[in-house]
């Protein structure tokens, strides 16, 4: 399309670290059954990411510190989602003035407290579009920052290019957010399409960890463990 470099541009300028672009095709019953049909719709997915200031996150050993966990909610948490909130509605306001749909989708809103998820997986567009590949800590692993980047999408009906292929795995025998995890939530299974996240995480034990971190201090309740330990992000903060 002849607007996509100019979506990208703009993408970047107004604070995106990445961009990318994702054929939904292949993923289509997978979002149809976590978001519905309104969701399911859209042909393609617009990735963005901020990467997180790398000084908080190596700080997260000391989360029980106030000050620690105060500074990684506000910063790495609450400002970085309404940072790529704002740049998912402009792309959105940007791509309807030339015609086409956009629904711009929440950095960080949980609709389904069942199924623990949000309407759309941001970290399943990053990967179809190229940016990284799913970890065993089922975060998006990027090369250039590991899984130390928040996300956002923007599903369209706009004919743009897509941006890469999925990456294979890189975390090898690595099992440093598995071992690392406070309440061992992650299996240490490898990433695979046709499995359900079950096999890899259970999301229920991280959500139930955090329920009890809020019972005693909601200003404490962070971990995060798994952004800090993996190689990947550690080696890129040098």
């Amino acid at each position: 399309m002849k607007g996509d470099a100019t979506i990208r541009d703009s993408s970047m300028t107004w604070g995106a670290d990445f961009f990318g672009v994702a054929n939904l095709a292949c993923a289509r019953e997978a979002i149809l059954a976590q978001g519905g049909p309104v969701i399911a719709a859209f042909p393609r997915a617009i990735s963005i990411g901020i990467v997180l200031p790398h000084s908080i996150i190596d700080q997260l050993p000391q989360r029980a510190t106030r000050a620690v966990a105060i500074n990684y909610k506000h910063h790495a948490y609450d400002i970085i989602n309404q940072r790529l909130d704002l740049i998912a509605s402009q792309v959105s306001s940007r791509l309807q003035r030339m015609g086409f749909e956009a629904l711009p989708i929440p950095a960080s809103k949980r609709v389904d407290d069942d199924r623990m998820c949000a309407a759309f997986s941001h970290k399943m567009a990053a990967h179809l579009a190229g940016l990284g590949w799913i970890g065993k800590s089922c975060l998006l692993v990027t090369p250039e920052a590991g899984p130390r980047v928040r996300w956002a999408s923007i599903l369209t009906t706009a004919d743009l290019s897509a941006t890469g292929e999925p990456l294979a795995q890189r975390c090898g025998e690595c099992r440093e957010c598995v071992d690392n995890c406070p309440v061992q939530a992650f299996t240490g299974r490898s990433f695979r399409d046709e499995e359900p996240r079950e096999k890899r995480y259970d999301a229920g034990l991280c959500d139930r960890y955090f329920t009890s971190l809020r019972a005693g201090d909601p200003e404490l309740a962070v971990c995060g463990m798994c952004l800090y330990v993996c190689p990947h992000g550690k080696k890129r903060a040098r």
